[in-house]
């Protein structure tokens, strides 16, 4: 399974993924704001591969002026749904669909891993103005939570691929991995909660791309036998998801 298919599998979950997705902590923007050295109230944003709208709602409540670039068409319903006086284009990081120099931050909210970093990051410089930044996080594994690290090899094990590491790449090579390097790049990780019901939590992992490309009769399977294994856990069917978001923050030249 390609990574482009990977991708475009989040369309046929579009609902699901508005529905049962995790947001993002205060301190996530505080963060973005510091490194970036600019307010975000008043400056124009280009949220790429913006989804269902998670990232976007979150920087427009902070006062962006934001325009969403998003290559599937049912994720773009959602986000139409969700953010109906946001602009949204269809696109994706390898080729924006913006002008140059026409914005003040770009960011990437769970997607930058679907772009070729020797496009997307010459693409983000020439959209981004003098002293513009672009921001790229994710809501990563927090593997120190014992059952969130077993849930995770439970997942790999069944879908047929590789279990990441504890200690992964992202904790030494972040810079080099995400295709920033030769640029000023600043760091952080903001570790935050949710509490969901058993229903969401396993939606939420549902929606995952690894899932997606799965045949209807795999994921089924996986997801009885989950339901039983958390409910041991979870008598309350009460979830706490831990995360950290990771955050990557590079400066336009």
């Amino acid at each position: 399974m390609t990574a482009s298919s990977r991708a475009q599998s989040f369309d046929a979950a579009a609902a699901q993924y508005a529905a049962s997705r995790p947001s993002y902590p205060p301190a996530l923007f505080d963060s973005v704001e510091e490194f970036a050295g600019c307010r975000l109230t008043g400056a124009r944003v280009a949220d790429v591969g913006a989804g269902t709208g998670i990232a976007s709602a979150l920087l427009r409540e902070r006062g962006a002026e934001v325009i969403a670039v998003e290559p599937g068409e049912a994720m773009a319903g959602e986000f139409h749904k969700a953010l109906p006086g946001v602009p949204i284009v269809r696109g994706d990081g390898n080729a924006l669909p913006l002008a140059e120099a026409s914005c003040d931050l770009i960011t990437y909210a769970q997607s930058w891993q679907w772009t070729d970093p020797g496009r997307s990051v010459p693409e983000a410089l020439r959209v981004l103005r003098a002293g513009g930044a672009l921001a790229i996080w994710w809501n990563t594994t927090a593997f120190d939570v014992p059952w969130i690290r077993e849930q995770h090899e439970r997942i790999a094990r069944h879908c047929g691929v590789t279990p990441r590491s504890a200690v992964r790449p992202w904790d030494t090579d972040a810079v080099r991995l995400a295709g920033l390097a030769g640029l000023r790049v600043a760091r952080r990780q903001v570790r935050w909660s949710r509490t969901v019901s058993l229903d969401m939590h396993l939606a939420n992992i549902g929606s995952r791309s690894v899932f997606l490309v799965l045949e209807e009769a795999g994921r089924h399977a996986f997801f009885v036998d989950e339901r039983e294994q958390l409910g041991r856990i979870f008598p309350s069917a009460e979830v706490e998801e831990t995360y950290v978001v990771d955050l990557l923050v590079a400066l336009c030249p």
